[in-house]
């Protein structure tokens, strides 16, 4: 059988990314002339900072830079990150601890790869984002949702984490803030669960990707310094994508203990080698540059996400929590499931999505993408004016439903 199968079993089993299936197949529409307004991507509709691109461009004229350099990514942008860790969340480690990665997702592989044997057990909780469980499998790892609730405000307790343990679990996957929710722990929680996963033995993959985008009395906390007892357990992941808008140039890290660290280099080494010097330069100037140009989205995104949640509340048979970061909204629409609209009666979140983009040419990303169906994802990071719009489009088209 083996040797008549077309592609491994393995890789058969991955589906494709969700939040970027969406957006290719608005992009496609747009391209063919219909005028679609696209919430699935998670990416900032600003350009990258011009002091940014500028370090790009002298980096292309660098002799240096059109060469191989470390895998494990270049000495001056890992010194970078030690000082820009310490800056941003209080977190103290060494270069030794950093390996720059083709983006986050790439860290995130990496770390997974890295930790886990064949039928390791992860906690995962849920809503979460597409890429965490195709990750952990690739590992050879067996993701265990914990599913959280809106009533709790998307967060998991540790007596629900304690509920979800069995001797093969291995790690926890811990995010705030979170992709899709929005959902932000407070740091006394956030030190609660890591001190419930270093008293069980527990690994920690923190992504922190998040971390600068926290609206109102919400409040960042890293999980390694607000319950230090993790820390030789904890593996950051972080990048430059959201903070900067920078998703297309591809740089992120994970920061783990040293072996672990060394470990994920020598698979990296193998997989990719570094990555690109361009890029990598453009990101030592980002983590340098300070963060002024981080504050001006962020007072747009702001003010994205509270007229999103305002419009989206407004419209029968949505309910839509206050997002405290990211900048993504996660409403329910359990309430319209079955119901009739436009002569059809969409099921699912994802029948649902289905109908939006036909009929009011409004691209979301339903929920069973995220392990919680009965919910759609708008990401709020685009113009204010598409927002406006594209919410519009769908009121008009779900206040038409009925029984």
């Amino acid at each position: 059988m083996s040797r008549t199968a077309r592609i491994s079993a393995r890789i058969g089993a991955i589906t494709e990314s969700a939040t970027l299936a969406v957006d290719a197949k608005a992009k496609a529409l747009k391209a063919a002339g219909r005028p679609v307004i696209g919430f699935g991507a998670g990416e900032p509709d600003f350009p990258t900072p011009d002091y940014i691109v500028a370090a790009a461009i002298e980096a292309c004229a660098d002799p240096a830079m059109h060469r191989y350099t470390p895998a494990g990514g270049l000495p001056a942008l890992k010194a970078a990150i030690v000082t820009k860790t310490a800056r941003d969340s209080g977190y103290v480690i060494d270069a030794n601890q950093v390996l720059v990665t083709n983006g986050g997702k790439q860290a995130l592989y990496n770390a997974f790869a890295t930790l886990l044997d064949p039928g390791d057990e992860v906690l995962l909780p849920a809503p979460y984002w597409t890429t965490y469980p195709e990750s952990i499998r690739l590992a050879g790892g067996t993701p265990v949702v914990v599913q959280t609730d809106m009533a709790a405000g998307y967060l998991a307790t540790t007596d629900q984490l304690e509920a979800a343990m069995t001797p093969a679990t291995k790690a926890l996957v811990f995010v705030s803030p979170s992709n899709p929710t929005g959902a932000v722990y407070p740091p006394e929680q956030v030190a609660q669960i890591g001190r419930w996963a270093a008293e069980q033995g527990l690994w920690v993959i923190t992504d922190e990707i998040y971390e600068h985008l926290v609206y109102g009395d919400a409040e960042f906390a890293s999980m390694p310094v607000v319950a230090p007892a993790i820390a030789e357990r904890t593996i950051v992941v972080n990048g430059v994508a959201k903070t900067y808008a920078m998703t297309g140039w591809r740089v992120g890290w994970m920061i783990a203990p040293a072996d672990l660290t060394k470990a994920a280099t020598n698979l990296q080494s193998h997989a990719t080698s570094n990555v690109a010097n361009v890029s990598q330069r453009a990101a030592l100037a980002a983590l340098t540059g300070g963060l002024d140009a981080v504050a001006e989205m962020k007072i747009a995104f702001d003010r994205r996400r509270r007229r999103i949640v305002e419009l989206l509340d407004a419209i029968p048979g949505v309910q839509c929590p206050e997002p405290h970061g990211a900048f993504y909204a996660y409403p329910g629409v359990t309430d319209l499931l079955g119901k009739e609209i436009r002569g059809r009666r969409p099921q699912t979140s994802t029948e649902l999505a289905e109908v939006i983009l036909d009929e009011a040419e409004v691209a979301v990303v339903p929920g069973e993408a995220f392990g919680t169906p009965g919910f759609l994802r708008l990401s709020y990071a685009l113009s204010d004016a598409d927002l406006e719009e594209g919410v519009a489009r769908m009121a008009a088209l779900l206040g038409e439903a009925t029984a």
